[in-house]
């Protein structure tokens, strides 16, 4: 009687945390922490200890039951709705940190073709203009720079 009492008084205060919780407008926290507060209730429910004594049939246990499995798929649905928010905060900060890093220009893979480039103008291989020379020049320069 005592157990069954603490147990509901656990899971009354997590549930007023989880409410309190989602007025902060903190709802996959919210949402978990009342998963959490109804484990007890359900486990009370369940009556456990009293299982071998032949409850198994009974409709409280069953309602118990079902309680576990509404806590289970609130747990999975914080689950999927953080996968498709980005994940955790460690994990967003450490995309942040990745992103930051040395990246190519986007423009840079772009081929450098001058005017009057195209097919029908090429000229032999071994007679370039200096314009072109000066534009090979510079993208030795980047692949080097980048130790291509």
């Amino acid at each position: 009687m005592i157990a069954e009492t603490i147990c509901a008084a656990v899971s009354a205060a997590g549930l007023g945390i989880a409410a309190i919780t989602a007025y902060r407008k903190r709802f996959l926290a919210a949402t978990r922490m009342a998963a959490y507060a109804l484990i007890p209730a359900a486990l009370v429910m369940t009556g456990l200890v009293k299982w071998a004594a032949g409850t198994a049939f009974s409709l409280t246990a069953w309602a118990g039951f079902g309680v576990l499995a509404v806590a289970w798929l609130l747990f999975m649905t914080t689950r999927a709705v953080e996968r498709r928010t980005g994940g955790s905060r460690k994990e967003r900060r450490a995309a942040a940190r990745a992103a930051r890093g040395d990246a190519v220009e986007p423009a840079a893979s772009a081929p450098s073709l001058g005017p009057g480039a195209g097919p029908a103008e090429r000229r032999p291989a071994g007679k370039r203009p200096a314009a072109q020379e000066d534009d090979f020049s510079d993208i030795e320069a980047i692949l080097k720079k980048h130790g291509i």
